[in-house]
């Protein structure tokens, strides 16, 4: 149900603007299962979008002190000198990007720095191309800053990975934006230099395509794949780029809620406005840990990398081993997206029929008490997610749980 329906249920009247977009499908079943567990029943939840690591205790510590020395004032509009001098630094450090301090924006989480930056660019009509499976918020922006979403899927042959022929047929003269995110939430899948450069080829003969990179998982990443980001190999996209990233999941700061970008001054300066009428400054004592995070320590981000690798390949091989069921091994970030298209059809012993990979996934979390999420939620099917980013004990029961309900499908 949208939030239009709900709302209309009061006797309200909600703008236009959010009629077709619902509360997150991950939230709504992160809700229904926390209300199942608090029931008594005994839920295992791998829906969840964050490192079940601590923050660093030297992040902790720096926030701590700045709340000791009464840091906790407003700041400046879009990040405080300290914060944007050292986002350059971690740009020109781990990069090879040159973004000076008013090239530098920071919000309150990259969710805030996505709205900002489509708010300050699409005007109605305006068309953002999104391959999918996509993170299901980049959608309902657009649509609430009233621009028009182009999805385009990109199956598993393809490493769930835009191809160039994919991109230059979706391009028309309304496109602002693309959208290019790697490591990829939901489905772990990674762009190498060779996997960006034929899409930097197209963007670089579409000079009105402007490109936005999300960076989010840069540190989350396996194999001895080598992370880079557009701008890194084609400084002319410079011009015409926003790259973001934040500290949530490198640094298990999610609730810290920082996010950043590097852009063009013009778009900095334009998302700037839009900030001062939304939340004005993040959270000074947020940005004082963000400061920490990006200038401090950062050997182990390997070890948290390590223990997520253990995962991911444990997750991978049982759901392969599973009849029905059948996982690609993910580059990067805690997720796994699988294909369920070997249940469909299939009845659940109560006699129910699976025809979508909803219907899989309800019947995890109904029947053997493993909360996923369908891959309708990310656009496209039918796969399910699994947010591996918990105790491997518990992804061992939870898998064990799964194995035996795919067993029990009868068909």
């Amino acid at each position: 149900m949208t939030i239009m329906a709900n709302i209309e249920e009061a006797g309200f009247r909600p703008a236009a603007r959010i009629a077709s977009v619902g509360v997150s499908k991950i939230l709504q079943i992160g809700a229904k299962a926390a209300a199942m567990k608090r029931e008594g029943l005994p839920v295992i939840i791998l829906g969840a979008g964050e490192p079940d690591f601590d923050t660093p205790d030297h992040i902790k510590e720096a926030a701590k002190a700045a709340i000791d020395a009464g840091e906790t004032k407003y700041t400046a509009l879009d990040g405080t000198p300290q914060l944007k001098q050292a986002i350059s630094a971690k740009f020109r450090r781990e990069n090879g990007l040159d973004y000076a301090v008013d090239e530098v924006t920071v919000a309150t989480g990259a969710k805030q720095i996505l709205f900002n930056a489509f708010m300050a660019t699409i005007d109605p009509g305006d068309e953002v191309i999104i391959p999918t499976p996509y993170w299901t918020s980049y959608s309902d922006i657009v649509e609430v800053c009233g621009g028009t979403s182009v999805l385009v899927p990109c199956d598993a042959q393809s490493g769930f990975r835009l191809q160039a022929e994919q991109l230059e047929k979706a391009i028309t003269p309304k496109t602002r934006w693309v959208l290019l995110n790697s490591p990829s939430n939901p489905s772990g899948a990674a762009y190498s230099a060779k996997d960006y450069q034929p899409l930097i080829d197209v963007l670089l003969a579409h000079p009105h395509v402007w490109l936005m990179v999300d960076d989010m998982y840069e540190h989350i990443i396996y194999d001895g794949f080598t992370f880079v980001t557009p701008v890194a190999l084609e400084p002319r996209l410079k011009s015409r780029a926003l790259t973001i990233n934040g500290v949530s999941k490198a640094y298990a700061m999610t609730g810290w809620r920082i996010g950043y970008a590097g852009g063009p001054k013009a778009l900095i300066k334009a998302m700037a406005v839009i900030q001062s009428q939304a939340t004005s400054c993040p959270s000074s004592v947020s940005q004082a840990a963000a400061v920490a995070a990006l200038n401090g320590p950062q050997a182990f981000l390997k070890d948290r990398q390590d223990s997520f690798k253990r995962r991911r390949d444990l997750v991978v091989g049982r759901l392969n081993a599973i009849e029905g069921l059948e996982c690609r091994t993910p580059e990067g970030a805690f997720y796994t997206y699988a294909s369920c298209a070997g249940v469909l059809d299939k009845v659940t012993p109560k006699g129910q029929k699976i025809t979508t990979d909803a219907d899989f996934t309800d019947y995890l979390l109904e029947e053997a008490h493993v909360a996923v999420v369908p891959g309708s939620a990310f656009g496209l099917s039918p796969f399910f997610r699994i947010s591996y980013a918990t105790s491997e004990a518990e992804l061992v029961e939870a898998l064990d749980r799964v194995e035996k309900a795919c067993a029990a499908l009868q068909g």
